[in-house]
């Protein structure tokens, strides 16, 4: 019986998930792009974004709640100062999922999920 879990379970018990989910975003944030399975990035997708549209306010309570989600003080850094300026005025929607492929050993399907470069879409480049 489901009773109201929200999210993927990701054949994982608790504990192992919010650390594997702690490790993608944190992989996520720090090198911008990060290819995993397709279940994978839809449920760090999710997080994610709500991380950073918590971090465009950029006050020390948004730092302190990214610290408690997301305990790797590099990526917490680098969250606010490149990666929330960048999306300052963007609504929503920071991160683009890519299919790529399937993978060799049991034929998962494959993800690329980046980070977007630009703040709105269809802008004209600086």
């Amino acid at each position: 019986m489901r009773n109201g879990f929200i999210g993927r379970r990701l054949n994982r018990p608790p504990a192992q998930r919010r650390r594997l989910l702690r490790s993608l975003m944190g992989s996520l944030l720090r090198y911008e792009r990060i290819t995993t399975t397709e279940a994978r990035a839809k449920e760090v997708r999710r997080h994610v974004e709500r991380l950073i549209t918590t971090a465009r306010r950029g006050d020390v309570h948004s730092r302190r709640l990214a610290l408690a989600t997301l305990p790797d003080p590099p990526a917490v850094d680098k969250l606010f100062h490149v990666v929330a300026p960048r999306f300052k005025t963007r609504p929503g929607g920071y991160t683009r999922l890519t299919r790529v492929g399937l993978r060799k050993g049991d034929g998962a399907m494959l993800v690329q999920v980046e980070l977007l470069d630009r703040e709105v879409v269809g802008a004209p480049e600086a």
